[in-house]
C-alpha cells in the first residue's frame, strides 16, 4: 500500500512546483514488493488454471498445462506466509494508510485532497480484505475438484470472484494512487535508496523494540480499544489461522 502525505496532495495541486516524491519505508516497500510478486503470480497462474479446467465465462488461447493448478498454489501458499507480517506492518506502523474512523466524514468532500487520501485509505483496506478473501477460499478448496471437473463446489465459486475482487481492488489501487501522488508516488515503491534508521542491519533491533512496544502484555486492554483497526486487524490474523487449521481438521 503506497503512503501518501496529504501535504503531498496540497503541493502537487500547484501547477508552479514541480513533483516531490515521497519517502516510502525500507520494510513496508520490502513486505509491499514481496507480497505484491507473489500476489500478481498467483493471479496470472489463477487465469490460467481457470483457463485450463473452466472456461465457462471466457477464456483465451492458452495452452492446457496440467501443472499450472499447482504452481498456483505453490504462488498463493506463499502469499499467505508472507501476508501475515505485512497485515501486522500496515496495521501497526502503516495503520494512517488504512481506513479510520472518521473516514465516512471525510468522504463528503468530495474532490478535495483531503477525499482522494481517503479513498486511498479505504482502498487499501478492501484490497487487504480480498487477498484474505481470496487466500482463505483458496484453503478451503480440494485440489483434486479441478482435474476430476469438479467445477460446482460453492468454495470453488467464492474463490474465483475472490480473485475477481482482488484485480479490481488492485487496479483501483493504482489508479488512485496515479491519480494523487502521479509518477513519483508510484516510483517511490520500487526505488533502492533508504535512509539510515531504515537499514536492515538496524530490523532486529527495531522489531525487538516494536514486541517490547506493543506486546509487553499482549491482551491487556487489546477489546477495550476502540480503534476499528485492531478489529479489522484480529479478523486478518483470525482468518489467515483459521485457513491453516481448518482443512486440517477437515483432513
Amino acid at each position: 500500500m503506497l503512503s501518501i502525505d496529504p501535504h503531498f496532495l496540497l503541493i502537487n495541486q500547484r501547477i508552479d512546483m514541480s513533483p516531490i516524491q515521497p519517502y516510502q519505508p525500507l520494510l513496508l516497500r520490502f513486505l509491499h514488493g514481496l507480497t505484491g510478486l507473489c500476489l500478481i503470480a498467483a493471479i496470472l497462474t489463477a487465469f490460467w488454471t481457470y483457463n485450463s479446467y473452466d472456461g465457462r465465462w471466457g477464456s483465451i488461447s492458452l495452452p492446457k498445462f496440467q501443472a499450472i493448478e499447482g504452481i498456483h498454489g505453490t504462488f498463493g501458499l506463499w502469499t499467505l506466509l508472507i501476508f501475515p507480517a505485512f497485515v501486522v506492518y500496515a496495521s501497526r506502523s502503516g495503520k494512517r494508510r488504512l481506513i479510520q474512523a472518521n473516514s465516512l466524514t471525510k468522504l463528503t468532500k468530495i474532490g478535495q485532497p483531503i477525499w482522494w487520501y481517503t479513498l486511498n485509505q479505504i482502498c487499501n483496506t478492501l484490497a487487504l480484505l480480498a487477498l484474505t478473501f481470496a487466500l482463505f477460499s483458496g484453503k478451503m478448496m480440494d485440489e483434486k475438484w479441478l482435474p476430476e471437473g469438479e467445477l460446482t463446489h460453492g468454495w470453488y465459486y467464492a474463490h474465483l470472484i475472490s480473485w475477481v475482487v482482488m484485480v479490481a481492488a488492485i487496479a483501483l489501487h493504482l489508479l488512485i494512487n496515479a491519480k494523487v501522488g502521479g509518477a513519483p508516488l508510484l516510483l517511490s515503491m520500487v526505488q533502492w535508496r533508504y535512509r539510515t534508521q531504515d537499514s536492515p542491519i538496524r530490523w532486529p533491533q527495531q522489531v525487538a523494540q516494536w514486541w517490547r512496544r506493543y506486546w509487553p502484555r499482549p491482551w491487556s486492554g487489546w477489546w477495550q480499544s476502540r480503534s476499528a483497526l485492531i478489529g479489522l486487524e484480529a479478523a486478518l490474523l483470525g482468518s489467515i489461522l483459521a485457513a491453516w487449521l481448518i482443512p486440517i481438521f477437515k483432513g
